[in-house]
């Protein structure tokens, strides 16, 4: 079954709390966002990792660079997931890989600005990363007749393990699913929301259904 994650793109680890709170009952991975990373640091995991042990908290670093050092700062910290960018010369992802191992937890490769996508994702699957984002950025979204649907064709094809992030709502939620996409990453399709909690219950049923 496709799980739901909800990236929080907040600031302030408060504010982030506070919307995962609302949203919990129907989620199964909360991602702290890059920005909140880089905003609050690491205490941000811990929080999270403190007010919702029964979640998978995934730390969304983007890593480039020492990647098994990265992936250890986050693990400690109580991340269950950690991204390295899938741009990254693999020795990195394997750093990363060697770090989960040792600490019983998991790396995703983020493909976010990578040209092919689905070669890339069968690539580091075979360095064993748990699974790879197929990834739009908000900047590639918003640009002129982007669509999701490029990355649902794109997990289709992938052949491996893959979550799905850049446009995933209520609208898109039921082709995500049906592209075989482990997770579904929604992000302002929830916390944009007039009412997350709302948001995220529709989405859980639609994945579910």
């Amino acid at each position: 079954m496709t799980k739901l994650q909800v990236a929080i793109d907040l600031l302030t680890t408060e504010d982030a709390i506070a919307l995962a709170t609302k949203v919990a009952p129907y989620i199964d991975i909360i991602e702290l966002g890059t920005p909140l990373i880089k905003s609050e640091g690491v205490s941000a995991i811990t929080a999270m990792k403190e007010a919702f042990p029964d979640k998978m908290v995934f730390a969304d670093f983007k890593t480039a660079d020492a990647g098994g050092l990265e992936a250890e700062m986050a693990f400690k910290a109580g991340a269950d997931y950690i991204t390295i960018l899938g741009s990254v010369d693999d020795a990195t992802v394997i750093g990363a890989v060697e770090a989960a191992k040792k600490y019983d937890r998991a790396v995703v490769v983020d493909t976010i600005g990578v040209k092919d996508r689905v070669q890339r994702a069968q690539e580091v699957t075979k360095l064993g990363v748990a699974f790879v984002e197929l990834h739009a950025g908000l900047d590639e979204q918003a640009k002129e007749g982007y669509s999701i649907q490029v990355l649902i064709d794109e997990a289709a094809k992938a052949g491996v393990p893959v979550s799905i992030a850049g446009g995933v709502n209520a609208t898109s939620i039921k082709a995500v699913k049906e592209s075989g996409a482990v997770v579904a990453v929604a992000g302002g399709a929830i916390y944009g929301a007039e009412d997350p909690a709302a948001a995220a219950k529709a989405l859980k049923e639609a994945l579910t259904a």
